[in-house]
């Protein structure tokens, strides 16, 4: 058991550094390749803070714990919207930007739909992780459309995030070879640890799950979906204390998205009989989690933001579902 802890906790510890790692490294590639700061935040950073959940996925169908995967999946999203977004809110009270209302909630909310009825005969199949891929494209291209519709001070408040000083508002840089270069390597040693770490914190979940008695699910919808949100809550904290607020929602409901179309999409690709899902992911958590995305829609459209008295509300929500869990599947 003191093994299973150590295993868990120094995975865990290299999942957060090379998640921060890959995200600042990839970031200011992308930048340097001239890509718009705004798509640089809505997918590189993004889809660099779901890495932890892409690694522990392919790690957990690999090895046959898929509920663990999932479990991780619904988990963590419910961490996002309701923990770390309500704790952003509580510090600051959290402007919308229309975009956010208009593209990425309802996408947040028909994907966490898409999942419900997908996972609803018990499976989630290659074909199932087939149609969630093919929603990340479709997605993606989505969010490149409509970025090219964004206003310039949204924009320069990407840049000013996420593309470093030498970046201006337009993203057009000069690429200079050896920082490009550093950059890149950043970026690979960043996944190369967090794939390491991945497998470290779940030979040590998996471990401690067994050694108390409980379903890796469970391991997955509490322990590790609280550790794998560090980089969310990171990110989000830290854009949230610099006022950049579009930025801290629109990076949680983005990793949201992706955690279920892309990260759930390659876990189900991985294990040729897919992943078999217990009664209690099916009946409850998973749709938790889409109640939970379909609660954010009031909330966001009551004044465009979220005040600190709502996001109080969603931190209580969060613990009082962690409560629900721990009693009801320990």
């Amino acid at each position: 058991m003191t093994t299973d802890f150590v295993w868990f906790t120094v995975g865990l510890a290299a999942l957060i550094v090379g998640a921060e790692v890959m995200v600042r490294g990839g970031a200011q590639l992308a930048a340097r390749l001239g890509i718009s700061p705004i798509i640089i935040g809505l997918t590189v950073v993004s889809i660099g803070t779901s890495m932890p959940e892409l690694a522990i996925g392919v790690v957990s169908a690999g090895e046959g714990s898929g509920a663990l995967a999932v479990g991780n999946i619904a988990g963590t999203n419910i961490v996002n919207v309701l923990l770390i977004l309500g704790l952003s809110a509580l510090l600051i009270p959290l402007a919308l930007q229309l975009r956010t209302v208009h593209f990425e909630l309802p996408i947040m909310a028909l994907a966490a739909g898409l999942l419900w009825l997908l996972a609803s005969d018990g499976v989630l199949s290659r074909l199932d992780g087939v149609i969630l891929v093919i929603c990340t494209v479709v997605y993606t291209a989505g969010i490149i459309w409509s970025s090219r519709r964004e206003s310039w001070l949204v924009a320069e408040e990407f840049a000013a995030e996420f593309s470093g000083d030498d970046v201006d508002g337009d993203a057009t840089v000069t690429v200079t070879r050896p920082s490009t270069s550093r950059y890149l390597m950043l970026t690979i040693s960043g996944i190369a640890v967090v794939v390491v770490g991945a497998d470290w914190l779940v030979d040590g979940a998996v471990g401690m799950a067994r050694g108390f008695g409980v379903s890796d699910a469970l391991i997955g919808l509490t322990v590790v979906a609280i550790g794998t949100s560090a980089p969310e809550l990171v990110t989000t904290v830290v854009s949230t204390a610099r006022g950049d607020r579009d930025i801290a929602i629109g990076n949680l409901i983005g990793s949201s998205i992706y955690n279920i179309l892309l990260i759930l999409g390659v876990t189900c690709l991985v294990s040729s009989s897919g992943v078999i899902l217990p009664d209690s992911l099916v009946r409850i958590d998973i749709p938790i989690m889409v109640v939970v995305a379909l609660a954010c829609i009031p909330i966001f459209l009551s004044g465009r933001r979220v005040s600190r008295g709502e996001g109080g509300l969603m931190v209580a929500a969060y613990l009082a579902y962690l409560a629900f869990v721990i009693t009801t599947q320990s």
